[in-house]
C-alpha cells in the first residue's frame, strides 16, 4: 500500500521553529517530485514547497522563501520541512504528496491524507 505519513506538527509562538516530516511507505521517495502544501482556514491548498527528483532541485513559495528548508533523507525514505520564523499566517493543516512534478502555488483536487497542524500563535 503506498502511503505518506505527515508528522511534526504542533502549536508554537511567532518567530520559532518546527519540523515537519513526510514518511513514505511502499514507494521510493526518491523517484517522485515532493511536495508540502499548506491549508490555511478559509483559503486554498496551496503548494508551498518542493524537492524534485533526481537532481534534488528545490522550489519555494515566495511567502516561505528564506524561511523554511526541504530536505530528503534518502536511508529515512523521509522528505523534511524546517520551518523558521514562523508567522501566524503559517497556521494550517500540512500536508505532503508525491508527484512526477512540482507545484508551488494554490492547487485543487487530488487525493490527501490526514496532514499534520501548525498553529502560531502567542
Amino acid at each position: 500500500q503506498l502511503q505518506l505519513v505527515e508528522s511534526g506538527g504542533g502549536l508554537v509562538q511567532p518567530g520559532g521553529s518546527l519540523r515537519l516530516s513526510c514518511a513514505a511507505s511502499g514507494f521510493t521517495l526518491d523517484d517522485y517530485a515532493i511536495g508540502w502544501f499548506h491549508k490555511a482556514p478559509g483559503k486554498e491548498r496551496e503548494g508551498v514547497s518542493c524537492i524534485r527528483s533526481p537532481d534534488d532541485s528545490t522550489y519555494y513559495a515566495d511567502s516561505v522563501q528564506g524561511r523554511f528548508t526541504i530536505s530528503r533523507d534518502n536511508n529515512k525514505n523521509t522528505v523534511y520541512l524546517q520551518m523558521n520564523g514562523l508567522k501566524p499566517e503559517d497556521t494550517g493543516v500540512y500536508y505532503c504528496a508525491a508527484d512526477s512534478y512540482c507545484v508551488i502555488g494554490p492547487i485543487t483536487g487530488g487525493s490527501w491524507g490526514q496532514g499534520t497542524q501548525v498553529t502560531v500563535s502567542s
